[in-house]
């Protein structure tokens, strides 16, 4: 992995990301093509202009200054894709965070995690058995993340305070949510480790959550889902893991029981069926250690020279003409097209910049 960002480094980066239109993917896809953070924000505002937005907006200075100082008055820590305390399994996901803000203790992430999620409206006998599973697996070495929130998860917290736990908040890591959460969330910021993704002192809105769930995932070993309806947010964390090459474990229950509905029907569909933490170990305990993950930043070359403009013309034409609603592979749009991937690499980037195109799980694009 490569060492820490210099001051200057960190704060391009946190610019980049906090711009608009530019997710995890993009961020990556920009620092590729142009080589740093700060050759990307020189371009930035070209790139939407080309795609089709004018009124496009950068982060400024001033912006990314004020959230540092926030940061460190609240005796924070931002940590870049790349640098020592950020979680290696996450490293290794397509669109992982490249900042992520950490309240509590870091040297935590270093560890090898499970994930526990489960219904808000756990029973007392679920809350119970995620309590005690997560204190067994934190007896044995693991670190417990789970989203914070009512029922399993506060559980799982609860039971894993003594060994370490992680909680990843969908909004700001300054923000407690749900507030009956406070007494945990102070106990957590002093025992184990509070993660964001948002910038501080983001209020959690409903988009927010599933964006928070492929983090909860990402950073662990495997994902134990404790009730869980057919609707449930947690089945959408377990399909996080699936995509993510994560073990998926779920705790059955009564087919009477709609908690269990979902929980249920993981295990029918190939989930390893729980009922005490042997029944994790001994699926993760086959599990090889994490490879270090691909250097995003060891790679980036010098920007390389604009494609002409007429050439670049005509293949937004031809790409925007075949994408639709309906998201496709960029190999397969490349195939179609018949272009080069650096140039459709472009396209798409003043395209997304622009607001026009949207990022599906598996590389694959579609018109928004």
């Amino acid at each position: 992995m490569a060492g820490e960002l210099n001051p200057q480094e960190r704060l391009d980066w946190l610019r980049l990301i906090r711009s608009d239109n530019v997710g995890p993917v993009t961020f990556y896809h920009l620092l590729r093509y142009y080589g740093s953070a700060a050759a990307a924000l020189a371009a930035l505002p070209d790139l939407a202009k080309r795609g089709g937005r004018r009124d496009f907006h950068l982060c400024s200075r001033a912006e990314a200054e004020r959230e540092l100082a926030q940061i460190t008055r609240a005796d924070a820590r931002l940590i870049a894709w790349g640098e020592p305390d950020y979680p290696k399994l996450l490293a290794e996901t397509e669109d992982a965070p490249p900042l992520i803000t950490v309240l509590g203790n870091p040297h935590l992430l270093t560890r090898r995690a499970i994930a526990m999620v489960g219904a808000r409206n756990a029973s007392a006998a679920g809350q119970r058995f995620a309590r005690e599973l997560a204190w067994d697996l934190g007896r044995n070495g693991f670190l417990v993340v789970s989203g914070l929130a009512r029922g399993v998860d506060a559980a799982a917290h609860g039971g894993s305070l003594e060994s370490g736990t992680a909680a990843v908040v969908a909004g700001g890591v300054d923000i407690v949510y749900p507030p009956e959460n406070r007494g945990l969330y102070d106990e957590i910021v002093q025992r184990g480790v509070v993660i964001a993704e948002e910038r501080f002192g983001t209020e959690p809105r409903a988009r927010h959550f599933p964006r928070r769930n492929r983090l909860i995932s990402g950073i662990a070993s495997g994902v134990v889902v404790v009730e869980a309806a057919l609707k449930s947010g947690s089945l959408i964390t377990a399909r996080f893991a699936a995509d993510q090459g994560r073990e998926v474990f779920a705790v059955p229950g009564s087919p009477l029981d709609p908690r269990y509905r979902g929980t249920n029907d993981l295990i029918r569909h190939g989930a390893t069926l729980v009922e005490s933490a042997e029944d994790v170990l001994s699926v993760l305990g086959s599990v090889a250690p994490s490879r270090l993950a691909e250097d995003r930043r060891g790679r980036f070359g010098p920007a390389p020279a604009d494609a002409d403009p007429a050439q670049i013309e005509a293949a937004r034409v031809r790409i925007t003409g075949l994408l639709g609603p309906t998201a496709v592979a960029v190999d397969e749009l490349s195939r179609s097209a018949g272009l080069p991937l650096p140039l459709i690499s472009l396209v798409l980037l003043e395209l997304e910049l622009a607001g026009r195109i949207e990022r599906h799980p598996g590389g694959r694009i579609a018109l928004v």
